[in-house]
């Protein structure tokens, strides 16, 4: 049995409906002597505290899969099938501790902070993650901070847990309501750098399609151009550098849909880089020399995770009303990487 928490988004309005955090309880593999056995059924023989009811609302809602594949709760379970279930909530959410991490501050007044988020740090507790997250440490520095509409204290906005960056956290109930509502009619200014996989032909570009749960996979976010399912989002992108078999872009956001910038530039075929959620930790684009693959194996190892990072932070100062701006430096894993396929393209041009 496997438990962990499902990658947080990328960039969520609190109030997103269309964009529930999904959570992987747990993970089964059906025995060899598995005889043929409805999977609500059999779920409730594996899951602790399990009703009926709660294992047949999470069929269908299209969170119970057997094999990948998203499966009503009369389905079979046969012998050596995988079953997963993923709920809506993780269990016991209130059990906030106060703990004494380390917080890279950029900035602090009495109504506001802006904190510089590392890769690998999960921005609030849910199933599997109850320690070591955001606000974990937030709570433990800070005391009375509000709570948002999710009941996350101090959380204006989220970043998926393997994006580092730049956040606003409120630490008063106006400065909540402020930013919130920035955020909710989009007049913050957020730019993250990311490296793509391919050579973007065009300098700039706007990427356009509602965006919202897959349909089979209900890990992944999908576009949907035609608008059929989930929001409109929106991605302006801009080229920075050009090394042959990847780029790397600026992306700023116009709205804050889960798994945005990861998402559009998928849809236009340009993947993260080593992004392994959307397929970014293979090699799609270059050659077939065992030099290069070993060159890309490098480049993942500095970077174990996909590139992409909140470098600036803009919005209005719920006090003060002066727009503020912040900007961080792209963290060493990144430069790394970076400067790996700098140094490729000058000797290889490819």
């Amino acid at each position: 049995m496997t438990l962990y928490e499902e990658d947080l988004v990328d960039d969520l309005e609190p109030d997103d409906e269309e964009a529930p955090e999904l959570y992987e309880h747990y993970s089964f593999t059906a025995g060899k002597g598995q005889e043929p056995l409805r999977v609500d059924k059999f779920l409730m023989n594996f899951v602790e505290n399990a009703t009926r009811n709660k294992v047949q609302q999470a069929a269908k809602q299209g969170n119970i899969f057997v094999n990948g594949e998203p499966v009503k709760a009369n389905h079979r379970v046969k012998a050596n099938d995988v079953v997963k279930v993923l709920l809506s909530h993780p269990p016991h959410e209130d059990l906030l501790v106060p703990e004494n991490i380390p917080l890279n501050i950029v900035y602090e007044d009495d109504a506001l902070l802006v904190v510089n988020k590392p890769a690998g740090m999960v921005v609030h507790p849910g199933h599997g993650n109850y320690s070591g997250t955001l606000i974990n440490a937030l709570v433990y520095h800070f005391e009375h901070l509000p709570n948002n509409s999710s009941n996350r204290p101090g959380l204006v906005h989220r970043i998926d847990k393997d994006t580092s960056g730049l956040l606003v956290i409120a630490k008063t109930e106006e400065a909540m309501l402020h930013l919130t509502q920035q955020f909710f009619h989009k007049t913050t200014q957020r730019e993250y750098i990311a490296l793509v996989w391919g050579n973007i032909e065009e300098e700039e570009g706007i990427v356009r399609g509602h965006i919202g749960r897959h349909l089979k996979d209900r890990l992944q976010m999908d576009v949907f151009p035609d608008g059929s399912h989930g929001k409109e989002a929106v991605t302006h992108y801009k080229v920075l550098e050009r090394f042959g078999y990847v780029t790397l872009v600026s992306c700023r956001l116009e709205t804050g849909r889960t798994h945005q910038i990861r998402v559009h530039l998928k849809h236009i075929g340009h993947t993260l880089f080593n992004d392994e959620r959307y397929g970014g930790d293979k090699i799609l684009k270059g050659t077939t020399f065992a030099k290069y693959k070993q060159f890309v194996e490098n480049c993942f190892s500095v970077l174990p995770r996909q590139a992409l990072h909140a470098k600036t932070l803009g919005f209005e100062h719920p006090v003060t009303h002066e727009f503020m701006s912040f900007d961080s430096e792209l963290p060493d894993d990144m430069q790394a990487c970076i400067e790996k396929w700098r140094s490729y393209k000058l000797t290889s041009n490819p």
